[in-house]
């Protein structure tokens, strides 16, 4: 007599259609449920991959803000000179926009080979696959964290007018990291069914990065009047929402609702994507990789 395995807990009161078929929202839900209770083992397996990268560095970890603010310095100081602006406005600019860039670049690249590098991991240990997907951003945050480092240099040398406002930059940074978990869901399941799509996804990424105001600003082309027009099509870039919600509280600038706004509906349909790929393919991940 065949043994089917459920998700269920004792007690739970099932529905037979469910426990026949692999597709069902009940177990994309215990999967990501799952994935959250075992916090310890992914949290110190996002920590331990940090090491490792780093092993037998005098540094360690530190290298992490040493490269990204030297990237900072030496883009802030070419731009500033390009773009005649004082390098104590658009050196904070650049070191915070590549700060959030970091970090969403980071759930992109990695999130699309998520489950093909822990192909091992999968076969043969019986865990959620939301497990890799919350080692993922978790491994990401601490790389943010360190960077932090850098911002902090700069609001001392360059001083900007911080206010409580600037605390919103912590629960925009944690609707950043929502978003990075279900980019990876979405890219990470497509990846190892397709597996071309992750060299196209690192094309439109880096792509992406010249489209987004990391190393120029809007202001600049908002400030010439034929380029006006053209400037509010940086509106249309996703990423743009999410790099300014963090950063104008982290710089003390002035917070604009419809960025908040627009990540909101973001969240909402990127999740909603997620979850109904999680549901019809969770099941086919193990035999893909």
């Amino acid at each position: 007599m065949a043994v089917t395995v459920t998700d269920n807990e004792p007690g739970d009161v099932v529905d037979p259609s469910e426990v026949s078929s692999p597709r069902s929202w009940r177990r994309a839900f215990a999967d990501l449920a799952q994935g959250w209770r075992q916090r310890p083992l992914w949290g110190y397996l996002g920590w331990q991959d940090i090491k490792q990268r780093y092993r037998r560095s005098v540094l360690g970890p530190l290298w992490i803000s040493i490269s990204m603010g030297v990237i900072a310095l030496g883009l802030g100081i070419l731009y500033s000179a390009l773009f005649q602006i004082s390098l104590a406005t658009f050196l904070p600019h650049v070191a915070v926009g590549l700060l959030i860039w970091n970090f969403v670049s980071g759930c992109i690249l990695e999130g699309s080979e998520v489950f093909i590098a822990n192909e091992g991991l999968i076969k043969f240990l019986p865990a959620p696959l939301s497990l890799h997907i919350y080692r993922l951003v978790w491994r990401q945050t601490l790389f943010f964290l360190h960077n932090l480092v850098v911002w902090v240099v700069l609001m001392v040398v360059f001083p900007h007018p911080l206010g409580f406002s600037s605390l919103l930059a912590v629960p925009a940074f944690a609707l950043l990291a929502v978003n990075g978990a279900w980019v990876a869901i979405l890219a990470g399941i497509l990846a190892t069914r397709f597996r071309d799509i992750p060299p196209i996804i690192a094309s439109v990424t880096q792509l992406v990065f010249y489209l987004t105001p990391i190393v120029w600003s809007v202001d600049i082309l908002s400030d010439n009047p034929a380029a006006r027009e053209r400037a509010q099509l940086v509106e249309l870039n996703p990423v743009f929402h999410f790099v300014e919600i963090v950063r104008q509280p982290l710089l003390g600038q002035e917070i604009v609702g419809r960025y908040w706004l627009v990540t909101g509906v973001i969240t909402v349909v990127g999740w909603t994507a997620a979850l109904v790929c999680l549901r019809n393919y969770r099941s086919r991940v193990a035999y893909w990789v």
